[in-house]
């Protein structure tokens, strides 16, 4: 069982930054592929981003490429999603999630079906 704390959330003009960490713990919690999730009020959870146990491949999605980086530091086992030129359509709650399997390949990680989840934190951009 892998254990997701997430942090960064709050509140920002369009326009404006934030940065989201998730800091996982557990049995080997190094080696799963991790990303985000999000979900507005009213719609289904979207995949955001995601990124290998080794940091070396990341797959974003469409609505967010270009503006968003993901990133990870495996000494502190803390996934980042930098987030740059927000727009009101980003207001979310944002989930971090690691991948069960850790064999399966980051470009499955948005269809896996299989997470651990983090509990959420909530990003609000205001016009």
């Amino acid at each position: 069982q892998v254990h997701l704390v997430e942090s960064g959330g709050g509140l920002v003009e369009a326009g404006g930054s934030l940065q989201l960490s998730c800091t996982a713990s557990g049995p080997n919690a190094n080696v799963y592929a991790m990303g985000w999730f999000r979900q507005a009020p009213g719609k289904e959870r979207e995949w955001v981003s995601a990124i290998s146990s080794g940091g070396g491949r990341k797959e974003y999605a469409a609505s967010v490429k270009g503006r968003f980086t993901i990133s990870r530091d495996n000494a502190r086992i803390t996934v980042y999603l930098q987030m740059n030129n927000l727009e009101p359509e980003d207001t979310a709650t944002y989930y971090c999630a690691a991948d069960k399997r850790p064999s399966r390949s980051v470009t499955l990680f948005s269809t896996a079906g299989e997470w651990f989840w983090g509990q959420g934190t909530q990003v609000t951009v205001s016009a």
